[in-house]
C-alpha cells in the first residue's frame, strides 16, 4: 500500500513537472525555442503600465503581468531549464516597443545563453508567470521559486514588495 501511494505521488509530481516545463501557460504564446525551454521571439513586445491589485505595474501589450527575479544579476538572466518553463522570459526579435507610462531609457535587451534577446527594464530581465490565467493576474507576486523571490515591477523599474515571499511546493 505504501509503495502504491509513493508511486501515485511520483506520477502526480511527474505530471506537474512535465506541465510546468512545457511552458505553454494559458496564453499559448510560449513556444519552446529549439528544445531549450526559452520562448521563441515572434516580434517586438510592448512594455507598458497598467493598474492592478498591487498598484501600477509593468505589463506587455496584451496586459500580461511582467515579473523580475531576485536571483538575476543586472541585465543577466539566471532562469533557465525548468525555471523558464514556469517563468517564461519575455523575449524579443528586436527593440521592445515602449508604451505609455514607460521610461524609454529603462528599456533594453540582453542576450540569453541560447542567443535570444530578453527584454530588460531598469536592469531587470523580465518574465511572465504561467500561473497567471488572464491579463491583470498577479498570482506570481512574492513567490519564492527556483531559489529566490519573484515580484511585479513598478513603472520606476523596482520590485513591488507587497507580501512576504511565499514558497510554492515543487518549484
Amino acid at each position: 500500500m505504501k509503495r502504491l501511494i509513493t508511486l501515485a505521488a511520483l506520477s502526480v509530481a511527474a505530471a506537474f513537472v512535465t506541465a510546468a516545463c512545457g511552458g505553454t501557460g494559458s496564453y499559448g504564446s510560449y513556444a519552446p525555442n529549439a528544445g531549450t525551454g526559452t520562448p521563441a521571439a515572434t516580434g517586438a513586445p510592448t512594455v507598458t503600465v497598467a493598474s492592478s491589485s498591487v498598484g501600477q505595474i509593468l505589463v506587455d501589450g496584451s496586459g500580461r503581468t511582467l515579473y523580475l527575479f531576485e536571483a538575476d544579476m543586472p541585465a543577466s538572466s539566471s532562469c533557465y531549464g525548468a525555471c523558464v518553463g514556469v517563468w517564461p522570459a519575455v523575449v524579443s526579435a528586436g527593440q521592445p516597443v515602449v508604451g505609455p507610462g514607460i521610461t524609454p531609457t529603462l528599456v533594453s535587451t540582453t542576450m540569453r545563453k541560447d542567443g535570444t534577446l530578453e527584454v530588460v527594464y531598469n536592469g531587470h530581465p523580465l518574465y511572465y508567470f504561467t500561473g497567471d490565467k488572464k491579463p491583470g493576474d498577479v498570482t506570481g507576486q512574492g513567490l519564492n521559486s527556483f531559489g529566490a523571490a519573484w515580484y511585479v515591477v513598478s513603472p520606476a523599474g523596482a520590485k513591488i514588495d507587497t507580501t512576504a515571499a511565499r514558497g510554492v511546493g515543487g518549484y
